[in-house]
């Protein structure tokens, strides 16, 4: 590179002026008659043992390669390996809070109706000062407008990213529980109520409601309040969430990442991170060895009382 040598070309000659001077007709082509005996078995070049009609598809499709640029997806190799550091106990932020928006769109544009409550109602509590559009009912939100939104809110408000599952969780039970549809006109308070129970619900310092007051400029603290309130009743008061739930909606939507070209980001595995994720795997041995053992004293002792009953019964 540069004004270094290269091992393909001699330094007396550019590859731009060199040109070739002898003609394919001066340069005989060996058949099996031009091999001698001593020279080894003749092998065809792979062209040549094509059939025709495989050997004009392949010249065409050389003819007419496309380069397709840079690859997007990472791929493992012997010398690196790739992971993503997405966990189901430490999911990656920001691709799950673009899956979980991804998952809110497509419940919006998939809707078979639009019942709502008033309390969710946009035109009726609006969440700034401007004007309403008049057609805010009707035109269904982009993706990117509805990650925008719970981007500002989880960036203000310092989310985690199991909160953002857990927003889901809230929101599709919500949906269930009131026999309503998340639509054009409902459809920011909803995820907002969502947001605000998940963060108390599941993070150690939950943010108040005033505090999202001071996100959104424009809403009193008592309009939140109501909302919560609303939110709650309509769910029952069942906001627990168990592990399993939790684990299945991670998974759900490291699917629908796949099925929309959303891929996690990839990372090579470096030494510290293998290191790490080689203890993880010692404790977690060690542990299943510590139950195993146990499991084992417990059927041995279980079986041992049934031989004390059984020598018991036949001395009587």
């Amino acid at each position: 590179m540069g004004g270094s040598v290269s091992c393909c070309i001699s330094p007396g000659e550019s590859p731009k002026i060199h040109r070739r001077e002898v003609e394919l007709e001066e340069c005989p082509i060996t058949t099996t008659e031009d091999v001698s005996e001593d020279t080894g078995t003749y092998l065809q070049h792979i062209s040549d043992r094509e059939l025709p009609d495989v050997r004009e598809k392949r010249k065409s499709n050389y003819l007419n390669h496309m380069s397709p640029g840079l690859l997007t997806k990472k791929y493992s190799s012997c010398s690196t390996i790739y992971i993503d550091d997405s966990t189901v106990s430490q999911p990656n932020l920001k691709s799950t809070v673009k899956c979980v928006t991804l998952a809110i769109y497509y419940h919006i544009k998939n809707r078979d109706s639009n019942r709502s409550l008033d309390i969710f109602d946009e035109k009726m509590h609006p969440l700034s000062r401007e004007k309403v559009p008049d057609d805010y009912s009707v035109v269904d939100p982009e993706h990117k407008l509805i990650y925008r939104f719970v981007r500002t809110l989880f960036s203000s408000a310092q989310l985690t990213a199991e909160c953002a599952i857990v927003t889901l969780v809230y929101l599709e039970r919500l949906l269930t529980y009131a026999e309503m549809d998340i639509c054009p006109c409902n459809w920011k308070r909803i995820v907002l109520g969502a947001i605000l129970l998940a963060s108390k619900v599941w993070d150690d310092q939950a943010v108040w409601n005033v505090d999202y007051c001071q996100i959104l400029k424009d809403i009193t603290v008592e309009d939140m309040n109501e909302m919560e309130r609303h939110f709650l009743e309509l769910l029952q008061f069942n906001i627990n969430v168990p592990a399993s739930v939790y684990a299945k909606y991670y998974f759900d939507l490291r699917s629908l990442a796949d099925d929309n070209n959303l891929s996690f980001p990839l990372e090579p595995l470096s030494n510290k991170r293998a290191q790490k994720l080689e203890a993880i795997s010692r404790l977690c041995e060690d542990k299943y060895k510590d139950l195993s053992k146990s499991a084992m004293r417990r059927s041995l002792s279980a079986d041992n009382l049934v031989g004390v009953k059984n020598s018991q019964a036949v001395l009587s």
